[in-house]
């Protein structure tokens, strides 16, 4: 008996333009149907797609993404799509469905006590989506994008890292890597224009704002 074909390595490298559209296919489909909030709002993956793609021209000018590909085919199978937390991470992008409504403002309520002031250019990462294909699943793709992304943004100078963890099983990848609460809210509790909407994923807890320093 033959032994099974090894598992193709995957190479990790900086999101360039040409990314754009397999990274907007992949997120879409993964957070469509994974991501309790965008689940429980009925986001579909092609409403998904194009919010990313929304944001991919910032990702390419500030080259701090990064992607996962088959080193034999060079497939993107994974992605970390990171901007800098100095700007508002929408300024300018506009939502492609009012799905995304309620799933923006109880992430919007993760700001700490006291309120939100932006980091200066340079100092802080916004790691914002990070998605990763069943066909790699169990393969640590997600833990390697985030160290990945962190030592890229430490060489340019970055000293601060902050994302927003919707489920238990992010939170827990991002705890692993050194990532603290700094805050979080009810999805049991959140209540948009009156509604309830996130209460069939009650059982995921909510989301958390996380936090790690890159220096020291």
């Amino acid at each position: 008996m033959s032994a099974p074909d090894p598992a193709p390595p995957i190479d990790y490298a900086v999101f360039a333009a040409s990314d754009a559209g397999p990274m907007a296919r992949l997120l879409g489909d993964v957070f469509s149907r994974r991501d309790p909030p965008a689940v429980a709002a009925g986001l579909t993956a092609a409403e998904f797609e194009a919010f990313v793609r929304s944001l991919c021209p910032r990702a390419a000018a500030e080259a701090l993404t990064i992607v996962a590909r088959l080193a034999t085919t060079g497939e993107l199978v994974g992605a970390l799509l990171t901007q800098d937390a100095a700007a508002d991470a929408l300024k300018g992008v506009e939502a492609p469905s009012p799905r995304f409504a309620p799933v923006l403002d109880i992430l919007g309520q993760l700001e700490p006590e006291g309120g939100y002031r932006p980091p200066p250019p340079g100092d802080t990462l916004h790691l914002l989506l990070l998605g990763v294909a069943d066909r790699v699943s169990g393969r640590g793709v997600a833990q390697r994008l985030v160290r990945e992304c962190l030592e890229h943004g430490a060489k340019r100078g970055y000293r601060a890292a902050v994302t927003e963890a919707t489920n238990p099983v992010s939170q827990s990848v991002f705890r692993r890597l050194g990532f603290a609460e700094r805050s979080r809210r009810s999805y049991a509790e959140h209540r948009y224009e009156g509604r309830a909407v996130f209460a069939s994923i009650a059982e995921h807890g909510g989301p958390m704002l996380m936090e790690r320093s890159l220096t020291g």
